[in-house]
C-alpha cells in the first residue's frame, strides 16, 4: 500500500463472501429513516442547506445552534481541522483510526503519535501527550482498540491553547453514551459524530461536530459549499429525533449481545483480544492469519496500518451469532491445521 494510512475496511471487503472487515451495523434501515432519505429527492432540485440539520442535532446535544457544524462525514472533519490553522504541535493518539492523522499530514503539518500501550490495555494516559500540543486527537471509543476512554480522563487533555478533538463516531454503539462530551461545552474542547456506521448508511456522508461559537465560524469559513447534501442533511434530522434515540439504543444493546459472543468465543480458543465497548473487537489471531482467513473467502480488518500495532492484529467488526461462528470455525480449523 502507497498509503496506509488511508487504508480502511471498505477495501479489505470487496469481494469477500463474508465481511467482518467494515463496522455498518448488521441489521435493515429503520423505515422512518429510509422513508426520509427518500422524501429528499423531492428537494434536490434545490442547492443544500443544513440549517435544520444543524438545529435538530443542537436541539438533540441539549446545545446553541451555533455550536453544530454539519458535515459530509468525519472525514470532512477531520480534514476542516487539520486545515484550521498552523498548529505548532499536533497529536495523534494511537492506535486509532487513521484519517485525522492522514488530513494534517496531507495539510503539511508533521505530526507526533503517542501510543497507548498494549501493556495497559491500550487504555489513553494524559500524561503521555506532551505539554505543548496545541491540537490532541483522541477516539472514544477508539477505532480499532474499542476501548472506552472515562470522560474525566479525556477532560484532563484539556487546557488554555489547546484543542482537544474527541472522535465520537462510534458512542452511539455503547448504551447510554455515559462517556460521551457531546453534552460538554468548553472552548478547547471539539466532539466529532458520525452517523454512517450505527444507521447503516455509509454511502450518504452524513455528520457533525460540536465546539464553540468561535471555532464552528472559523471551521465553516474554511468549508466546501454544499458539502453536506440534501440527502445527508436530511439523515441527521430522521437520526436525532426522540424516536431515533430509541431505536439507537435498542441497536446498541443488540450490538453488546453479538460482541459478547464474539468475545466468549475468542476467549474459548484462547484468542487474545482486547475487551470493547465498540461493534468491533482486535484481536491478535497472529501473523498470516488475516491472509488465509481471505483465503477462505472471509474478510477481517488488517490491523498492521494502525500506528501501533503490527500484522499479528486484526479488527473483527461484530455481527448476529451465525456469521461470528463461521469466523471462529475457521480460526478454529487453522489452528488445527497449525498444530498439524
Amino acid at each position: 500500500m502507497d498509503e496506509p494510512l488511508r487504508h480502511h475496511g471498505d477495501v479489505e471487503a470487496r469481494g469477500a463472501d463474508l465481511d467482518l472487515a467494515v463496522n455498518v451495523y448488521a441489521g435493515p434501515r429503520p423505515a422512518w429513516l429510509d422513508d426520509a432519505l427518500r422524501q429528499s429527492l423531492d428537494e434536490v432540485g434545490d442547492y443544500p442547506t443544513a440549517a435544520r440539520a444543524e438545529a435538530a442535532v443542537a436541539a438533540h446535544h441539549g446545545r446553541p445552534t451555533d455550536e453544530v457544524l454539519a458535515t459530509a462525514g468525519a472525514a470532512e472533519a477531520f480534514s476542516l481541522v487539520a486545515r484550521l490553522r498552523p498548529w505548532r504541535r499536533p497529536v495523534v493518539v494511537h492506535p486509532q483510526f487513521t484519517e485525522p492523522h492522514a488530513a494534517l499530514l496531507q495539510a503539511g503539518h508533521g505530526v507526533t503519535e503517542v501510543h497507548c500501550r498494549e501493556a495497559d490495555g491500550f487504555a489513553l494516559d494524559p500524561d503521555d501527550v506532551p505539554g505543548d500540543a496545541d491540537l490532541v486527537v483522541v477516539g472514544n471509543p477508539t477505532n480499532p482498540t474499542g476501548v472506552l476512554h472515562a470522560a474525566t480522563v479525556v477532560r484532563r487533555l484539556l487546557r488554555p491553547g489547546r484543542l482537544v478533538v474527541v472522535d465520537e463516531a462510534f458512542m452511539d454503539a455503547v448504551p447510554g453514551g455515559p462517556e460521551s462530551l457531546a453534552g460538554v461545552r468548553a472552548q478547547s474542547l471539539l466532539v466529532i459524530r458520525s452517523l454512517t456506521k450505527h444507521w447503516g448508511i455509509p454511502g450518504v456522508r452524513a455528520g457533525y461536530l460540536l465546539t464553540d461559537p468561535t471555532t464552528v465560524a472559523e471551521l465553516r469559513r474554511g468549508q466546501v459549499p454544499w458539502s453536506v447534501s440534501t440527502t445527508a442533511a436530511a439523515a441527521m434530522v430522521a437520526c436525532t429525533t426522540p424516536e431515533a434515540t430509541t431505536e439507537a439504543h435498542r441497536r446498541a444493546e443488540v450490538i453488546a449481545g453479538w460482541r459478547r459472543h464474539l468475545e466468549e468465543s475468542l476467549s474459548t480458543q484462547g484468542i487474545r483480544h482486547v475487551s470493547s465497548s465498540a461493534p468491533f473487537v482486535l484481536a491478535q489471531v497472529g501473523a498470516g492469519v488475516h491472509g488465509r482467513l481471505r483465503d477462505a473467502g472471509i474478510a477481517v480488518r488488517r490491523a498492521d496500518t494502525f500506528p501501533g500495532l503490527d500484522a499479528s492484529w486484526v479488527r473483527i467488526a461484530v455481527r448476529p451469532e451465525p456469521a461470528t461462528d463461521r469466523l471462529l470455525e475457521a480460526l478454529s480449523q487453522r489452528s488445527a491445521d497449525a498444530l498439524g
